[in-house]
């Protein structure tokens, strides 16, 4: 094993958590990281063949996007979403995910699945049709929900994709890790155990963008005629990029909001998490009260005009979660019952593969929540919550800039960001070995050993392998030629774990289960809206 100390002098060995003793203990109890449950949301955006997007609604023979349990919409009509069950097989889960693309695949006819996060030919954002819902309360507050947002933030950004992990640790490991009994009475230890996580991702996270970011450029359409104060090289025809990025969606550009830095959100502690987060649906934003809910006309421009117009809005690289009851808030069912699970929300879109992410980076995202786990992780403030941003933002702006460096609380010492990934993939290596010991196998060990060379490379990572693409065909021709190979490749594919029955079963049951809820609304909308508010 590398000895962290000899990586690093005396002074300097907190850059990261000695976890030895948690690890020795890992390797000690490896049963305990058996059945780890796992989810995957894929968001992809509907192009025409020449990669401008999509102008139809979504497909009705894919079911109603309200109700379907595996294929829905997210902002834009043409923002599909993609879900995998809870599941503990990473293959099986893999294997679902590419059925469900080779369904759409199937139904799309000429247009296909966009395979960047970042969108590309969108002349007009005002014209981006907003996800449609149906005819129920419910329904027309998830589009209502949505124009707000295009009224708050634009449509633009809105429409970039990405990939969502769903990660929990199984009852085994908090039982034998921390003591605990069950599930109800060790809830407040288990979602300490996440919190921690949490607080370690925010410090060290910036590692997912660097290994797996995969939108070093952008298209010229994405800045609407507007001006940035990136420093961008060019090409001339549509593409932009800097020339050591990594994630340009996690950037300012991207998918971020400056207007909720203030909150002072912080997840030292459950309770404080939770009354934040309904603080900030509660307060009204000086901003968003002079836009008001409706213009002259009466028509609906947002649901309210707090910070928040509802929890979801809250952007985050990783959230605390926990299946909501019907009608329930998350932060309610977070209260009543405990962490259940963490989204990690940081994943761009793998434009290497044809369903949008691979079995490599689960592997490393299960290693690496594993070790934030288990390594120590001091109470954050919301002002180092802002700071360890800093780094974050180094990296996705210039992650490969030779000799990057990484800087630890809120920039007291920097150090070399290669060195940093390489300590940390010492300790991963050994998480690898114990999960390995489970399967029989050397998958895990393999993960370690074809990542940790991207940092002696970084010409390796994702970002300067698509960057290499983009440079040579642009964007929107790298784009378009991903997008029809995928399609061809999918459409031609048998399904592995589902059959054509169970779409056409799952698609009839959203749309009944659509026409229920409509049929059943005895409230106007107002006065919907108005009881939810309470």
């Amino acid at each position: 094993m590398l000895n962290k100390n000899k990586l690093f002098t005396q002074r300097e060995v907190n850059v990261i958590p000695d976890v030895s003793k948690a690890l020795s203990w890992l390797e000690a109890h490896p049963d305990a990281l058996k059945g780890i449950g796992r989810g995957i949301e894929r968001e992809t955006l509907r192009v025409q063949p020449d990669g401008h997007l999509a102008t139809t609604a979504h497909p009705d023979s894919l079911g109603s996007s309200l109700k379907h349990d595996w294929i829905t919409t997210d902002f834009a009509e043409t923002l599909l979403e993609f879900i995998t069950p809870v599941d503990h097989s990473i293959d099986h889960m893999l294997a679902f995910l590419r059925d469900v693309h080779r369904h759409v695949a199937r139904e799309l006819g000429e247009e296909r699945m966009w395979p960047f996060s970042m969108p590309c030919l969108i002349e007009d954002a005002d014209k981006i049709t907003l996800a449609q819902y149906g005819k129920s309360n419910i329904g027309r507050m998830k589009t209502l929900y949505r124009q707000g947002l295009k009224n708050r933030y634009g449509a633009l950004m809105q429409t970039i994709s990405g990939i969502h992990y769903n990660f929990s640790l199984p009852l085994s490991f908090w039982q034998a890790w921390a003591d605990v009994k069950d599930y109800e009475s060790g809830k407040e230890t288990i979602s300490a155990g996440y919190l921690r996580l949490i607080r370690n991702y925010y410090r060290f996270g910036w590692i997912i963008p660097y290994l797996f970011g995969a939108s070093p450029a952008i298209c010229s359409s994405f800045l609407q005629g507007g001006e940035s104060a990136l420093p961008f090289d060019t090409d001339n025809k549509g593409t932009l990029w800097l020339p050591y990025a990594t994630s340009l969606r996690l950037s300012d550009l991207g998918y971020t909001n400056k207007s909720q830095s203030s909150l002072g959100i912080t997840f030292n502690s459950l309770e404080g998490y939770v009354s934040a987060l309904k603080k900030a649906i509660k307060t009204p934003s000086e901003d968003f009260v002079k836009m008001g809910t409706r213009d002259a006309d009466g028509n609906w421009l947002q649901l309210n005009t707090n910070v928040l117009q509802i929890e979801n809005e809250l952007y985050a690289p990783i959230r605390p979660k926990r299946v909501t009851r019907s009608g329930e808030a998350p932060s309610d069912a977070l209260q009543r019952g405990g962490i259940e699970y963490i989204e990690v929300r940081s994943m761009d879109i793998n434009p290497f593969s044809p369903i949008g992410v691979d079995e490599n980076q689960v592997r490393f995202l299960d290693l690496f929540l594993i070790w934030c786990t288990l390594a120590d992780a001091p109470e954050m403030s919301s002002d180092e919550l802002q700071c360890s941003r800093q780094n974050w933002n180094r990296v996705v702006l210039e992650g490969r800039k030779p000799d990057l460096k990484i800087a630890v609380g809120c920039g007291e010492a920097e150090y070399s960001l290669v060195e940093v990934g390489k300590t940390l993939f010492a300790d991963l290596r050994r998480v690898a070995e114990a999960l390995d010991s489970n399967q029989g196998t050397t998958e895990y060990q393999q993960v370690c050993d074809e990542l940790v060379a991207s940092f002696d490379d970084p010409e390796l990572t994702y970002s300067a392998r698509i960057l290499k693409a983009m440079k040579e065909s642009g964007v929107t021709g790298t784009g378009i030629a991903l997008a029809e190979q995928y399609q061809q490749l999918l459409v031609n594919e048998q399904l592995e774990v589902l059959k054509p029955e169970d779409f056409a079963r799952q698609a009839q049951a959203s749309v009944a289960a659509q026409q229920q809820l409509e049929a059943n609304d005895t409230l106007d909308f107002e006065t919907y809206l108005a009881g939810r508010e309470g």
